[in-house]
């Protein structure tokens, strides 16, 4: 009697497809991360098509006609109110109206302003760059705030420090911020100036200018800073308290660690991961909050720009600045969750 013995090999072939894919009968599939960029990115696109077509609704149920604010105080005939209509499209209908608006945003034209009779991309690009300096600031330093602030706080949970920061802070959180810089420009009397970037005169020295535009920027930038901050703060003390219970920490309390290094090695870089994400989430709704502030001290930026782009109405000024403060803050929402991917291992693998 013969037996027949039947060797499998237990080696498997290896996988020849890159790594991060996936096979499912056969078929190499796309990977994970690319879907999840893709669906992200095409998402946000997707979001900012909305924006563009709820803010060309929007401002045109703003009420008043740009062509009698143009004329306004001006002897006016009925033919050239007729002629200067036609010359800025408003004798066309609402869809032919869009159409010209999207063709002309496919282009990067964002249009020519009623009242200034400037384009619109420049004018935006002019005021770009002091909302960035007053945003960026602002923010940079709630950021440092905040995370010290609550990270202390919540340390001493229910002490005299933790209950005076975060009533404090839930108050600021909660004040209007052209009220607060009302307020802010009284209490002052004169310390800090009130109006513009730049004094009328300043000296061609790089530094006297530095100085000058770091003494215009305080008051908007502690308006700014008290408000924005609070959320930082809160945020940094929620996410510690739910840290403080975990079990690695009262580990590394039993390997003889002293309370600052545990606080500082290991719970609050696991507590840092949605503080670091609203950072970008609350970035992009920082720039768009400009608008009063801006108004407030009169800051050449884009929240200025706005609130006399309102006065006419402007609608072509007024749909470039909403455009690029709405994608500001689409943009900043990819860049948080896309982050935030990166960071917490827990979101890869689900």
């Amino acid at each position: 009697m013969t037996s027949t013995v039947t060797v499998t090999s237990t080696d498997a072939a290896p996988d020849p497809s890159p790594q991060g894919s996936e096979r499912r009968g056969g078929v190499k599939t796309v990977p994970a991360t690319v879907r999840f960029v893709a669906a992200k990115v095409g998402g946000a696109l997707a979001s900012f098509w909305l924006v563009v077509v709820l803010g060309f609704l929007l401002f045109r149920m703003i009420p008043g006609d740009p062509v009698a604010t143009m004329t306004r105080d001006r002897p006016t005939s009925p033919e050239q109110l007729a002629a200067l209509r036609e010359r800025l499209g408003l004798d066309k209908s609402i869809p032919e109206q869009f159409l010209d608006y999207v063709t002309g945003l496919l282009r990067f034209d964002l249009g020519t302003s009623y009242v200034y009779n400037r384009p619109v991309s420049e004018m935006i690009g002019e005021r770009f760059w002091p909302t960035v300096l007053l945003v960026g600031t602002a923010t940079a330093l709630a950021v440092a705030l905040g995370l010290w602030l609550g990270v202390r706080a919540a340390w001493r949970r229910g002490r005299t420090f933790d209950r005076v920061n975060t009533g404090v802070a839930l108050t600021l959180w909660s004040v209007p911020q052209f009220w607060l810089g009302l307020l802010l420009l009284i209490a002052t009397q004169g310390l800090f100036p009130s109006r513009g970037m730049r004094s009328p005169v300043v000296p061609d020295d790089p530094i006297a200018q530095f100085l000058d535009v770091a003494h215009h920027l305080v008051l908007p930038c502690v308006t700014l800073l008290a408000v924005i901050y609070a959320q930082y703060m809160l945020v940094m003390r929620s996410s510690l308290l739910e840290e403080m219970g975990a079990d690695y920490l009262t580990t590394a309390r039993a390997k003889g660690l002293r309370d600052d290094l545990v606080r500082r090695r290991h719970a609050v870089p696991n507590a840092l991961l949605p503080t670091v994400t609203l950072v970008f989430l609350q970035f992009g709704m920082v720039v768009s909050g400009t608008v009063t502030v801006e108004t407030v001290f009169s800051w050449p930026g884009l929240g200025l720009l706005t609130y006399q782009a309102l006065r006419g109405p402007d609608l072509p000024l007024l749909q470039g600045v909403f455009v690029v403060l709405a994608g500001s803050v689409l943009l900043m929402n990819l860049v948080a969750e896309l982050l935030y991917r990166v960071l917490d291992p827990r979101v890869r693998e689900s």
